[in-house]
């Protein structure tokens, strides 16, 4: 029953993950005075891809026919791994920041593979801005991460949420700093504004949208969800790690429906807390991402530099 639980839980994640994308967007749209899509475009944009047939160069190797598959799969697994609205599930054993960093890391690899496989100079460029923003973003997270390892004594997801719940709300200045971090690298991570558009086709400007501008069809589509679930990912890991009350810790139906009313809550407020952000600040220059995200490996490092001298007995 809990394996069940688990496997209809991660089904669930990946299905919303689209919802979410186009919460974001609707937001977005009545923010700029523009006529919003319906909620569920993305599930169309998907479907779309899906029955089209995907067009290889002659050029192309194994690696840029594997690199969606790997992408997609890396994000499924992150997603598996990730409490959504139950605290307490078998993957809870593997429930580990440090593995989660890992599958993000793989997907990445692949992705920046295949926008060099071909040779075409937009794939080259995209894949050095993304392997430079990752460089930068991951000392970040992981320095966000330890933060949070040093609280609860522990990485794993569900022992963290445990102690979190446990000692009850307490304003901790690691927590906001190591917040503040993570959520810089989610914004780095997803490739939205200011450090990328998602929406941009603009040739200096383009990171993401570098390295699959030769994918189509279902090659397209399956990498356009991997990145609706990444972001739906930073998400959860910022509501249920530092705001987890309301998650389920039984599976009784009380609890179970109390679990997935408070996710959706809180991914409905931080959905219209990313395209505020969005719409009040500019793309930046790219050879200021550096600064964006110095400041977010710094914000980590204040928060695990005020755990040891504030918290630590």
């Amino acid at each position: 029953m809990n394996w069940l639980t688990s496997i209809v839980e991660t089904a669930l994640f990946i299905l919303l993950a689209p919802l979410f994308a186009g919460w974001v967007k609707w937001v977005k749209c009545l923010l700029q005075n523009r006529r919003p899509p319906p909620l569920v475009q993305p599930y169309r944009d998907l479907a779309k891809l899906f029955r089209k047939r995907p067009m290889i160069a002659d050029t192309a190797s194994w690696i840029f026919e594997a690199a969606p598959f790997v992408v997609f799969v890396t994000a499924v697994f992150a997603a598996g791994i990730v409490p959504f609205a139950i605290a307490h599930l078998p993957t809870a054993k593997v429930a580990d920041l440090i593995v989660l960093v890992g599958f993000f890391a793989l997907g990445r690899f692949f992705l920046t593979l295949a926008g060099l496989d071909l040779g075409t100079a937009f794939g080259g460029m995209g894949s050095s801005r993304e392997m430079m923003i990752a460089s930068l973003a991951e000392p970040a997270m992981l320095m966000a991460v330890f933060t949070l390892a040093m609280s609860a004594a522990t990485t794993n997801l569900s022992q963290a949420i445990d102690w979190v719940l446990q000692t009850g709300l307490v304003l901790r200045p690691s927590f906001v700093f190591a917040l503040a971090g993570l959520m810089l690298v989610g914004i780095a991570e997803t490739g939205r504004i200011p450090v990328d558009n998602p929406a941009t086709h603009l040739e200096l400007t383009m990171v993401h949208e570098a390295m699959v501008l030769e994918y189509s069809g279902r090659y397209l589509a399956l990498i356009e969800w991997a990145n609706q679930i990444k972001l739906m990912l930073y998400g959860v890991l910022i509501a249920n790690i530092f705001l987890p009350w309301g998650i389920a810790e039984s599976l009784t139906p009380r609890d179970l429906a109390l679990g997935f009313a408070s996710i959706i809550g809180k991914l409905a407020v931080l959905g219209i807390a990313l395209p505020i952000s969005e719409t009040l600040f500019a793309k930046m220059r790219v050879f200021r991402y550096q600064e964006f995200l110095g400041f977010a490996y710094l914000l980590s490092l204040l928060g695990m530099l005020s755990h040891v001298i504030l918290e630590v007995n």
